[in-house]
């Protein structure tokens, strides 16, 4: 059993982001391989923070046919003097696979990109994780720097190095750890980012909260509103803290060995949801704010947090506008069946990941086995409609 304690002091947010107009630069600790994570709006056009981590002058811009449209051009005008080549993917989960990572070593090939290229992922996290597996492969690994573009890959992501694609038995199968050099938030381009995609970012955001900062799970429940309103301020405020919650665990634990595992809160359930459902037919926050819920209701059953507590995290999801009701038509026996093929699986033994309390998360494999298909068969449906009671 792993434990993962608080990492931040319990001292409250601010109420305003004292640094706003400010870029704010945090780093993931991984020794030679260290790297920023810049946040800030208008970064996009900012070359000195990519031209460091440029070491030729051959450039791939890989993006996809919602994000590439906004924001291709305006990337491409600020790497004037490079060699800039773009790869525009279909957009969408369901494309997240090995058809499409052809077309980006199509690309790189007929421009006669050496191992000296620099892959840019601008897009969402299914861009990230697509480029970023590229990169690794290409010529066994060139440079690749992260511009993530909704709430969810600038939360998540686009921190870590986790990179890869789909199989139809199972979700981010198939993949490698491979860091960026930099990381670039725009928090400006959060507002062309439809309602359904931001609200899905959220359930990464209201992750932190949950499995090792308390605090700031008070604090969204404070400005959830404003998020969703596209508040800068708060925004910036609540990306900025997820990502340094994602730089200290990825840190400690780059390899998720331990302790970067509880990062996953909600997603062995929700990628269950994901690979039953279809790829892209929830979104992946989607499916983790459903997947979320489940391991509350695990977790109070447990008796680990009470049934108020679970509640909470409840409303404060329904609050984010996400799903917090599985799909029907999914039995228990559908659910072990993806579950079962779950990276978290080690030696036939499936680990979830749960609550403690409140703030703090416990990766394990040691629960009762009913408890677990009580979980899958409670009637989540009832449960909400209760909560409006």
């Amino acid at each position: 059993m792993i434990w993962l304690y608080a990492i931040f002091s319990r001292s409250q947010m601010p109420n305003r982001y004292s640094m706003w107009g400010h870029m704010q630069t945090l780093k993931v600790e991984l020794g030679e391989r260290s790297y920023p994570i810049h946040i800030g709006e208008g970064l996009l056009d900012r070359l000195e923070l990519l031209a460091p981590h440029i070491v030729g002058r051959q450039v791939a811009i890989v993006s996809n046919a919602t994000v590439a449209p906004l924001y291709l051009e305006r990337l491409t005008r600020t790497l004037a003097g490079y060699s800039v080549i773009s790869v525009v993917l279909p957009d969408g989960e369901a494309f997240k696979n090995w058809e499409t990572l052809q077309t980006i070593f199509d690309g790189l090939l007929t421009a006669r990109h050496d191992r000296r290229t620099t892959v840019i992922a601008l897009g969402g996290g299914v861009i990230g994780d697509m480029a970023g597996f590229a990169a690794a492969c290409y010529q066994r690994g060139v440079n690749f720097i992260q511009v993530p573009t909704t709430l969810l890959s600038q939360v998540d992501s686009s921190v870590g190095g986790k990179t890869g694609i789909n199989h139809p038995l199972g979700k981010n199968m198939v993949g490698a750890f491979y860091q960026p050099n930099v990381v670039l938030i725009d928090t400006a381009t959060l507002n062309t980012l439809p309602e359904r995609e931001l609200s899905a970012g959220l359930a990464e955001v209201i992750k932190y909260g949950l499995i090792c900062d308390e605090p700031f799970l008070v604090w969204l429940e404070e400005h959830v509103d404003q998020l969703r309103g596209l508040d800068q301020v708060a925004l910036t405020a609540a990306i900025e803290r997820s990502c340094r919650a994602k730089a200290l665990v990825v840190g400690a634990d780059e390899r998720e060995t331990g302790v970067r595992a509880t990062l996953n809160l909600g997603h062995t359930f929700g990628h269950a949801i994901e690979t039953h459902m279809g790829y892209g037919v929830w979104l992946h926050g989607e499916a983790v704010a459903a997947g979320t819920v489940m391991a509350l209701e695990m977790s109070s059953r447990l008796g680990w947090i009470t049934a108020q507590e679970r509640d909470r995290g409840i409303r404060l999801l329904q609050r984010a506008g996400l799903p917090v009701v599985p799909p029907q038509e999914m039995t228990p026996e559908h659910f072990l069946e993806h579950m079962a093929v779950d990276k978290k699986v080690l030696d036939g033994r499936m680990r979830l990941v749960l609550l403690s309390r409140m703030g703090e998360a416990v990766i394990t494999d040691d629960y009762p086995k009913e408890v677990l298909q009580a979980t899958l068969a409670t009637d989540y449906r009832a449960l909400v409609d209760q909560l409006r009671g």
